[in-house]
């Protein structure tokens, strides 16, 4: 009767050798996005208008953080922007926003 006990033992203790794999660490279940990532994505996917990307995105960081990667995408591209035209900051982003000229 000891013996039944102690081979099942074996059989699902999942410290001991032959006994249950041990599950999965957590950055194998899933891939670790970077705020810049996902801010990059989801900007794009909105430009795409393509819904499910920008929902699978939204997973993928808190949104104060996926919030703080696409104001930090909009700065960036305002900023390139002004510089590849020769304009303020200001004049780029109301331009491209459609407001008039301040």
């Amino acid at each position: 009767m000891i013996d039944m006990f102690s081979s099942l033992r074996k059989v699902v203790s999942p410290s001991r050798k032959g006994g249950l794999p041990a599950p999965p660490r957590e950055e194998h279940r899933r891939k670790q996005h970077n705020l810049f990532e996902a801010a990059a994505t989801y900007v794009s996917a909105c430009a795409e208008d393509d819904q499910d990307r920008m929902d699978e995105v939204s997973g993928w960081v808190s949104p104060g953080a996926l919030s703080f990667g696409i104001n930090e995408l909009a700065c960036r591209a305002v900023v390139a922007l002004a510089r590849e035209r020769g304009r303020s900051p200001q004049s780029v982003a109301r331009d491209l926003l459609g407001l008039p000229a301040d």
